[in-house]
């Protein structure tokens, strides 16, 4: 077997609140359910154990190896099963290239994987040397080390205050800036180096590791993570079919705020100001919140993947028509 093969065989990552996410999706035997990024597909088995002969998973994922393991994974399944490279935020595109009309569930477990962190030759960890990369789709140009070695210093501070609500992102940003004067920034540990000289040592020794703000900040703009998710919500739920519902496990605050405000905004629409005694603006709800404060992981299965530690899933519901 081919070595590269042999490695991709190897992705691992413990599905986060698998029991929960199975609860949620209330999964109909014989529906058709979409996973927008299926990984090593572990959510994708249990959710085709649950399935009848009838039923149909679309497992979508933009990341090679993703694609690679999780269609391993599921080789059990393979008859209810259909692979699809690309990013979830072309869903609708995908489900029409399938000559699919609507599905009964859809999940999205976001942010990266145990498998691309400890890969470190994809440039996500801060915790050992490789290329600056970070790039979730291999086939495209644009990688982390072009936004280091090309954003302007404000451009810079805005990313890694923004998305990685570093205070020191003014400091980093002109830290990056002056070092790339000298020398191209190509490797992670340069970076990391950069990032330790523009935090005063005792704040360091309280925020954990000082580059892990930077290295996430870096990694949405890069894959626009933010903007994807937020464009692509509506989208989804305008997909599910009557009392479908949309599973969404987040990472971070960015993206749970994100999640909550669009699914407050898609439950009750109505711009009308509120002294209006009724609503005039003609925009219709397109379901309920299910999950008024977000799930969280039990205390057992933190103690078995500390990953799961920021882990929130909301869920949403489609009107019943």
């Amino acid at each position: 077997m081919d070595k590269s093969l042999e490695n991709k065989s190897e992705f691992k990552h413990i599905s986060v609140l698998l029991d929960e996410v199975i609860e949620m999706l209330h999964i109909n035997p014989d529906g058709i359910y979409a996973d927008g990024t299926m990984g090593g597909a572990g959510h994708g088995f249990e959710i085709c154990r649950n399935l009848s002969e009838k039923g149909r998973y679309i497992g979508i994922d933009q990341d090679e190896d993703a694609i690679f393991a999780g269609t391993q994974k599921l080789d059990l399944y393979k008859d209810k099963v259909t692979v699809v490279r690309s990013n979830y935020c072309d869903i609708k595109k995908v489900m029409e290239n399938l000559q699919i009309k609507e599905v009964n569930g859809i999940l999205l477990d976001l942010g990266v994987s145990s498998y691309q962190l400890n890969t470190a030759d994809r440039g996500f960890t801060y915790k050992e040397d490789a290329p600056l990369d970070m790039r979730m789709d291999n086939r495209q140009e644009l990688t982390a080390k072009d936004i280091v070695n090309e954003y302007p210093e404000m451009e810079l501070f805005r990313v890694i205050k923004e998305y990685g609500e570093d205070p020191f992102a003014k400091n980093i940003a002109k830290h990056i800036v002056a070092a790339r004067k000298s020398k191209e920034i190509e490797t992670t540990t340069e970076l990391v180096e950069i990032i330790k000289a523009s935090i005063p040592m005792k704040i360091q020794k309280t925020l954990g590791h000082p580059a892990k703000r930077t290295f996430q900040a870096i990694r949405i703009e890069l894959n626009r993570e933010l903007e994807v998710l937020k464009d692509t919500l509506e989208d989804m739920v305008d997909l599910l079919t009557p009392g479908g519902r949309l599973c969404i496990i987040t990472f971070h605050s960015l993206e749970d705020r994100i999640v909550k405000t669009e699914f407050k905004k898609m439950e009750n629409p109505c711009i009308c100001p509120p002294s209006f005694p009724v609503c005039v603006c003609g925009r219709k709800s397109k379901g309920k919140v299910i999950t008024r404060k977000p799930i969280l992981p039990t205390a057992e299965e933190l103690e078995m993947n500390r990953r799961s530690k920021s882990a929130k899933l909301r869920v949403f519901e489609k009107a019943e028509q």
